[in-house]
């Protein structure tokens, strides 16, 4: 089913070696299993700014999005045309118009607007899965370093909503009150921590990553998210605690086999309960694209940045 006649090209972003270049394309053929979403609005992760120096020109970007089915997938899975839908695509959110496979996408519930349903895609969802690796969280102690980021916000809110006694460690030039997101120590050094620490989530890489290898309970789990600082660590049998048992999960969220429009719905849903709210720290049009890429780029930015496409509520 279509809602209404679709047009034969959209405005989209297409990837150049340089950045994003907003050209008329050809409206997307849906596969089988794929929805064709309208998109109201998209976020921008960190990682994905390294990937237009990687790939060839021409590609598609955008991975998290939210808009509302046009036209609902032929094999008949996945929501109805006319639903209000948040997305993890692989590519091409980044758009009027967007084929996203169903097992990609959750009902956005009533009292949800668009531009928060757009930021949970790969940052909430690796919040939510990483935090996953440390088993319930009742009562134990967290470290969330880059806890100022789109991952980060997020991760402090659902520790703490499932009764973690969360540490957050953020950079000296962020502003985010982490303390009302949850957090109940807020630091901007290792050194500040009172540890051991039963989780840690870390995205910091370098010594941050060894000082924080050496702060983990016997039996803890560190789970390794990023190297945002861009400085690598030298691990060794000596970095762990000897004789213990402790974790070290390397994780992407691509690759997790959780299932996407499952744990979408769960977040959605606990938005709507007001257990955790997006931090949108820009809420722009599209056309502002490239501005927003550069104050992400320079880690100006707290929270997620989101692209309005036609004026999202």
């Amino acid at each position: 089913m279509t809602l209404t006649p679709l047009p034969e090209a959209i405005r989209a972003y297409v990837g150049t070696p340089e950045g994003p270049e907003l050209r008329k394309v050809a409206l997307p053929s849906p596969a089988p299993g794929e929805a064709l979403v309208r998109v109201g609005a998209f976020s921008v992760n960190r990682g994905e700014l390294r990937l237009f120096a990687k790939r060839a020109e021409g590609w598609r970007p955008g991975q998290d999005l939210a808009g509302v089915v046009v036209q609902e997938a032929a094999d008949g899975s996945g929501p109805a045309a006319g639903t209000r839908v948040a997305a993890m695509a692989d590519f091409g959110g980044w758009a009027e118009y967007t084929a996203v496979p169903t097992d990609r996408l959750a009902p956005v519930p009533d009292g949800v607007a668009t531009q928060e349903a757009a930021t949970l895609g790969v940052a909430g969802l690796t919040a939510l899965r990483a935090l996953r690796r440390g088993g319930p969280l009742l009562g134990r102690r967290v470290l969330i370093t880059g806890a100022s980021g789109g991952v980060g916000s997020f991760a402090v809110q659902l520790a703490a909503a499932e009764g973690a006694e969360v540490t957050a460690l953020h950079g000296s030039r962020r502003t985010l009150d982490l303390t009302a997101l949850g957090a109940r120590h807020v630091i901007t050094s290792l050194d500040e921590a009172e540890g051991p620490f039963d989780l840690v989530l870390e995205s910091v890489g370098g010594e941050v990553l060894t000082a924080a290898l050496r702060m983990l309970a016997p039996v803890g789990h560190l789970v390794l998210l990023g190297t945002s600082s861009g400085r690598t660590a030298a691990l060794s049998i000596s970095s762990f605690v000897p004789h213990a048992r402790q974790t070290l999960h390397p994780f992407w969220v691509f690759g997790s086999g959780e299932s996407v429009a499952e744990d979408l719905g769960l977040l959605l849903r606990t938005v709507r309960d007001g257990r955790m709210r997006p931090v949108v720290a820009r809420a722009e049009g599209w056309e502002r694209l490239p501005e927003v890429m550069t104050a992400l780029r320079e880690r100006r930015l707290a929270g997620k940045a989101v692209l309005l496409v036609g004026g999202a509520p």
